[in-house]
């Protein structure tokens, strides 16, 4: 049996098979609830009568269709499940959430004369000013900016965390947005600021940690990884526009992410190799 999470791939020591779906899952997903079973919709669609009275797994086109129109719901479901999840994670000193907290202090700083132009990446001036290759990220232009940023760190800032430790993850956060600065500074002269370079290999790294992770993309869903390579798609398409978006530093965290993501990946399956309870213990 397959003992990898048909949501995060995970791989667990002693998996869980949903009775409902049939699918396997981590103990973190196992319950119906925690990964939107549409076994468990089609059962209480059904009720009784159904073929999947006696905990049956039901048939795959009928588990599609079950997706397929409660997408939007799963969705919301995963979102909820998820956010409460981080903010019980968050609880135990997460520094994904650390670092939100430090954002929307510095987004309020930025009130103060002089503050957002101190700390901002000005390529022309990296040498006299090579703190802004840190200091960078913690800025945003608007509160949109800065909320979809934090969004998506909340979501995945843990999960790479929970594989990586929290060390492997400031490793990722810190190195992907610092070289995304690099990598923007080599393509453009106009300040820049924000996270979404670092947050970008985050992301990546995930995507090869865990490839099979399920995400929602405005309410599709796909796996991680292709979720990964439609956003470097877009960013690769859009080099050059005048659209305000530093592509060449999402670029440049994506790639570091990857990198990072593979040797975390290597280590993972080293320790699991010394101790099957590994993954328990993360």
């Amino acid at each position: 049996m397959d003992k990898k999470c048909w949501i995060c791939g995970r791989e667990e020591y002693i998996p869980f098979k949903c009775r409902f779906c049939g699918k396997v899952f981590c103990s973190i997903h196992r319950l119906p609830e925690q990964h939107a079973c549409a076994g468990l919709e089609y059962a209480r669609e059904h009720g009784s009568g159904s073929r999947n009275a006696g905990n049956t797994v039901p048939e795959a086109d009928d588990i599609l269709k079950g997706m397929l129109k409660n997408t939007a719901k799963y969705a919301a479901k995963s979102a909820v499940n998820g956010f409460g999840s981080n903010i019980k994670y968050s609880m135990k000193s997460s520094p994904s959430m650390a670092i939100i907290y430090l954002c929307v202090f510095s987004f309020i700083l930025q009130l103060v004369p002089g503050y957002f132009e101190a700390l901002m990446l000005v390529p022309g001036l990296l040498f006299e000013r090579p703190w802004t290759l840190i200091t960078h990220m913690f800025l945003h232009v608007g509160f949109f900016h800065l909320f979809f940023n934090m969004l998506v760190l909340f979501f995945f800032g843990p999960e790479l965390e929970r594989r990586a430790g929290k060390s492997g993850f400031m490793r990722v956060f810190f190195i992907a947005g610092i070289v995304a600065a690099l990598g923007y500074s080599l393509t453009s002269n106009a300040p820049v600021v924000g996270a979404s370079g670092a947050i970008l290999g985050v992301f990546a790294a995930l995507a090869v940690i865990a490839p099979e992770m399920r995400v929602y993309v405005y309410f599709i869903p796909m796996k991680i990884w292709h979720a990964l390579v439609l956003f470097a798609l877009i960013d690769f398409l859009y080099i050059g526009s005048n659209d305000m978006v530093a592509h060449t530093a999402h670029l440049s965290g994506i790639l570091v992410g990857l990198l990072m993501g593979f040797a975390i990946r290597k280590d993972n399956k080293k320790d699991a190799q010394n101790n099957p309870y590994y993954y328990y213990r993360r």
